[in-house]
């Protein structure tokens, strides 16, 4: 063998050494050669040939026998002094053709390869008619790649992969390894330096702080038939859409993901949500960063179980009727050394240019965006989530900073588009493929962006061109960001201040209609000493609860899908913290004032269940016929009325009062063609901690006009409150 290539075999810079090594026909017969750093002994066993192989130093074993072709053989390498002492039958690696076929080579190199998880990454399969485990990375920069592992020792030497062609794609077919395999990456940089990674596409994790990529292979078998089968029957903007969101392992600290199932479903079964949105699962170094710091986009975090753990909660979730939303993350990724960053020696998954690199708010890296390979494994992680494990919907986190070439950048900072302009054109582009692709192959699954700026057609279909020349991004939802804002900063206000700052609650509806929206009281809300919702209310501790009872009884009425972080649901007076979750000791019985958190929570049960039956409060979210206002400029009563329809015309009407007083006969216009009005819910029951002044009785109308209708009621209007009301 020549020197130059002994060299590069042992110091793991050769692009193929499948031309060395294993078996190939010469014209004494066949050369077999092999290197097992650390063995004795190697033979090659075939049929009933066994003959022993030269030893060449520095691991390598050769011999040429007079064969006239290949046979199929195996390799028996010994370890110890003496013949049978730690010896092992081996398939040798280097006797197979590739296991990766050249149609997924051709669509890895048109970035095309919509089920990338299935090329890339760590597959056990048999192959050839032996089992083993094929391992494939993507490394075009790379002078070689070994694999390195618990089954070697964590010395690579024995494992160099092959270059695969200008796909920058390198694999190895290992014989004999299985499920539960340990493995890493060794990279050979092009000074002739190594760096040691883990797998980009690896499905499964060691538990943080340790890094290394398991070999896994699912075996769940799903049960969830009846879920899938009608989950795309309606739209969801048509649909009745209540999340609850939660980070899954501070919700109760210390379950796993089959311990989570037994509990979780049921509960937000009780209470009425018909989804749940999950704070990030993807594998993340950092618990601190509620994972949207993710090195692991194919695996789920390691933390609660295995990836069919969390296969089982999700399946448990829907056969309660559930709906599962994930926080995907595509806008950045962390700079740790053993992950994605520079992950060949040079830029690969992030930008060449360090300033369009850096992520300046979170010290991250952004993904390029414009490189076909790195948008392909970015869609393709989408696809993989919805497909491998069922999920139902994608947040999709921090779009804003994708979209913008100047986000959170100063002048001289960044650099124009191609256009001039600080759209990121490469970021549109990838977020259009991205949605399309989600939609055309899985029926049913929504894709939500939280974006918080004016980017025109964020729900806009993906080919529809709006005036600012671009297509529409594709989401099916949008989070409200505006709303929120506006509306927390109003319910803040004492009550006799509010009428100054009345219009930030009627504000929303002027563009209430230019997305498909939700109404988030998130995460980011109830952290960083923003106060919990109940906290943010001004008062005593009774105000406190009526004015968050009140401001959730608004929200479940306005336009738009609504999502509340968990915690706010019983009105937790402390900020969250993933360290311990939610405060569950305030509904204990046995502390005196449970019953005040217990009612709120009784309460946010009953707006689920009034909401899931009044097709007003959700059939036309998105379109303005939904919706219309009866009192929108009572500034100085703190009071808003308005009236929500359904596709027939049925109407519901809403009136929110934010003074603690009691308004009686306090007089709204209303259709005239309904005999009377009864009051479905009332956030001041007793029940819920309230006053309990109600309207018990049917209301009916009287033929005075108010509002611009001929008709009109007289109400009794609860301190600090939210009314419903419907057609008797």
């Amino acid at each position: 063998m020549d020197d130059g290539d002994r060299e590069r075999l042992l110091s793991g810079a050769h692009h193929d050494p499948h031309g060395l090594l294993g078996a190939h026909p010469v014209p004494d017969g066949v050369l077999f050669r092999t290197l097992r750093p650390f063995a004795r002994a190697v033979t090659v066993v075939a049929d009933s040939l066994r003959a022993e192989l030269n030893d060449d130093g520095d691991g390598f074993f050769s011999g040429v026998l007079p064969l006239r072709a290949v046979p199929a053989y195996t390799l028996l390498v010994r370890y110890g002094d003496t013949a049978g002492a730690d010896e092992a039958e081996v398939s040798d690696p280097y006797r197979f053709l590739p296991a990766l076929g050249e149609l997924d080579l051709h669509l890895i190199g048109e970035g095309r390869h919509e089920e990338l998880w299935k090329a890339l990454g760590a597959r056990p399969m048999t192959h050839q008619g032996v089992t083993g485990t094929r391992f494939t990375v993507w490394a075009p920069n790379a002078r070689g790649v070994r694999i390195t592992g618990d089954f070697n020792y964590w010395d690579g030497t024995a494992f160099p992969m092959r270059s695969l062609g200008a796909t920058g794609v390198w694999e190895l077919f290992a014989p004999g390894i299985g499920e539960g395999a340990l493995y890493k990456f060794d990279i050979c940089l092009a000074d002739g330096s190594h760096t040691v990674r883990a797998d980009p596409m690896a499905r499964r994790t060691e538990v943080p702080p340790a890094t290394a990529s398991i070999v896994t292979e699912t075996h769940y078998e799903w049960q969830d038939e009846e879920w899938l089968a009608h989950r795309a029957d309606r739209p969801v903007h048509e649909a009745p859409f209540s999340v609850y969101e939660i980070h899954l392992a501070s919700w109760r600290p210390g379950l796993t993901y089959r311990q989570l199932a037994d509990q979780l479903p049921a509960y937000v079964r009780d209470l009425g949500f018909t989804h749940v949105e999950l704070m990030p699962i993807a594998e993340h170094p950092f618990g601190g960063s509620w994972g949207y710091q993710v090195t692991g986009f194919y695996a789920p975090t390691s933390r609660m179980g295995t990836p069919d753990d969390f296969r089982h909660l999700v399946d448990a979730l829907h056969r309660a009727g559930i709906g599962v939303i994930v926080d995907w993350v595509p806008a950045h990724f962390p700079k740790d050394e053993w992950a994605l960053a520079r992950f060949d020696g040079q830029p690969l998954y992030e930008p060449s240019d360090p300033q369009r690199a850096e992520h300046p708010d979170w010290g991250t890296l952004e993904f390029d965006y414009g490189r076909t390979e790195v948008r392909n494994f970015l869609v393709a992680n989408a696809v993989y989530w919805c497909e491998e494990f069922h999920i139902d919907g994608l947040r999709v986190d921090a779009v804003a900073s994708m979209l913008y070439l100047d986000y959170s950048r100063e002048h001289g900072q960044w650099s124009p588009n191609e256009r001039g302009g600080r759209e990121n054109l490469d970021a549109v582009a990838f977020l259009q493929e991205m949605n399309a692709t989600v939609y055309r192959r899985c029926p049913g699954v929504v894709t939500i962006a939280e974006e918080s700026t004016a980017w025109n057609g964020v729900t806009r279909a993906t080919h529809i061109v709006g005036p600012d020349g671009f297509g529409g991004l594709g989401f099916g939802l949008k989070w409200n960001m505006g709303w929120m804002h506006d509306s927390l900063d109003y319910v803040s206000k004492e009550p006799v201040h509010r009428k100054y700052h009345h219009g930030e609650m009627t504000f929303s509806m002027v563009y209430a209609y230019s997305e498909n929206y939700v109404l988030p009281i998130s995460h980011d809300e109830v952290v960083h000493g923003k106060g919990a919702l109940v906290s943010k209310m001004p008062g005593d501790w009774w105000q406190q609860r009526a004015n968050d009872r009140a401001y959730l009884g608004f929200m479940w009425a306005h336009p738009g899908k609504q999502l509340l972080f968990m915690g706010q649901e019983f009105a937790q007076g402390a900020e969250w913290s993933e360290a311990h979750g939610p405060d569950w000791w305030l509904l204990d019985p046995s502390y005196e004032a449970a019953v005040d958190h217990r009612g709120v929570r009784d309460l946010v049960r009953d707006l689920n269940t009034v909401y899931g039956s009044t097709p007003a409060l959700w059939e036309r979210d998105t379109v303005s016929e939904g919706f219309s206002w009866v009192e929108g400029d009572a500034g100085e009563d703190n009071v808003f009325a308005f009236l929500r329809y359904d596709a027939s015309g049925s109407p519901l009407l809403a009136v929110s009062h934010f003074s603690p007083v009691v308004r009686r006969e306090f007089r709204l216009g209303v259709p005239d063609q309904y005999s009377a009005w009864t009051e479905v819910l009332n956030t001041d029951a007793l029940r819920y901690g309230g006053s309990d002044v109600l309207n018990t009785d049917p209301v009916k109308p009287e033929p005075v006009g108010s509002h611009g209708r001929p008709a009109s009621i007289q109400l009794t209007l609860p301190p600090l409150a939210t009314i419903w009301l419907r057609p008797a």
